[in-house]
């Protein structure tokens, strides 16, 4: 299959070409325009083989796309590039309407043209495949629920705004043109080559720098947590065997709040790199003005990809976890520029407060 991945480059992207490169793709054709979040350092394990090719390229440039798929024959879009933060959306809603939206609109219509021109066993083969978040249907109360596919969306930031818009120009493509589209929405993703702007990473960074650990809140919010690999093979799965026209909602059943995420890694922390004086990095979490619009809950119900496409999770998040705290303690060759040239840490869209 010779796939096109859109946001290769950045956390979630670059897992999937790593995962369809290891898995044999014929070709994995990554295109990321490199904004502050992409990283080509990510891609390294796969950056010289014979199947992976990647271009620099906006999907807010329509020709450009509609060029990439037809000199590569693709036969599947697999749609990730996003301006994901929150807190930036907060602090600069403009810029994910232009990519969130405007760009996925413009890709759609690339892929539409692409997919018009095919014969008809490639244009039966072609998919379309958008990723989105949990983050669309808003929340749900502490004392329970869960988000599924029927789910009303009810987005709270203006991030999650973006994708919710995004999510129904992909599914009027569908219904206005045809073009044989999937989407699934995700809980959060956690793992290796994360960006240091959310929780598990930043939290883990700035315990290893002895720096304060800022916790939103109360620390209560609640979120499921998945790991990135699991994810990746989660959307491989639902680009070559989801059914037209469907969503399948991604998630782990890991539910954990924030509070007792960083505990967690303090702990692991402890072990791996005692401070000095015995004290423990718990002693570094801070509590900060919440976020506006903070959503208090995500819990997904993924039954309906584990019933009809076979998936499951395969990582343990306390072993996952694990895992990704003694990743960042071993590969300060990929974040340390990132604090020191892009971002350093400070808190982003703490500036708006909610009028609630």
């Amino acid at each position: 299959m010779r796939v096109l991945i859109t946001g290769g480059a950045g956390f979630i992207g670059s897992a999937v070409c790593r995962h369809l490169v290891a898995n044999g793709a014929e070709r994995v054709v990554n295109v990321d325009k490199l904004s502050y979040a992409g990283n080509l350092q990510s891609l390294r394990a796969v950056d010289n083989h014979p199947s992976h090719v990647f271009y620099r390229a906006d999907i807010r440039n329509e020709q450009s796309l509609l060029d990439i798929m037809r000199l590569e024959r693709v036969d599947a879009v697999m749609h990730l590039a996003a301006e994901s933060h929150v807190d930036r959306s907060i602090d600069g809603p403009g810029a994910f309407a232009e990519t969130n939206v405007l760009g996925t609109v413009r890709l759609l219509s690339a892929a539409l043209a692409y997919w018009s021109e095919l014969g008809p066993t490639a244009r039966e083969r072609f998919r379309f495949h958008h990723v989105s978040t949990d983050e669309v249907f808003g929340d749900l109360p502490f004392s329970g629920g869960v988000f599924v596919e029927e789910t009303r969306y009810a987005p709270s930031s203006p991030y999650a705004a973006s994708k919710a818009a995004a999510d129904h120009f992909v599914r009027a493509w569908y219904q206005t043109y045809g073009l044989p589209v999937v989407l699934s929405n995700s809980s959060n993703n956690y793992g290796p080559f994360h960006f240091p702007e959310k929780l598990i990473p930043l939290t883990i960074i700035n315990a290893i720098e002895e720096k304060p650990l800022p916790l939103y809140g109360s620390g209560a919010n609640v979120r499921d947590w998945l790991h990135v690999d699991d994810h990746a093979r989660a959307l491989d799965l639902v680009m070559r065997k989801g059914r037209p026209g469907e969503s399948y909602n991604i998630g782990a059943r890991a539910a954990r709040n924030n509070l007792s995420v960083m505990e967690s890694i303090c702990d692991l922390l402890d072990i791996r790199l005692p401070r000095k004086g015995g004290k423990s990095y718990r002693d570094l979490i801070t509590l900060v003005a919440d976020r506006p619009g903070h959503d208090r809950r995500y819990a997904i119900d993924p039954s309906k990809i584990e019933h009809e496409l076979g998936w499951r999770p395969t990582r343990d998040f306390e072993a996952g976890l694990s895992d990704t705290v003694d990743w960042y303690l071993a590969n300060g060759w990929w974040w340390e520029p990132i604090r020191r040239e892009r971002y350093n840490g400070a808190r982003l869209g703490g500036r708006h407060r909610s009028v609630a």
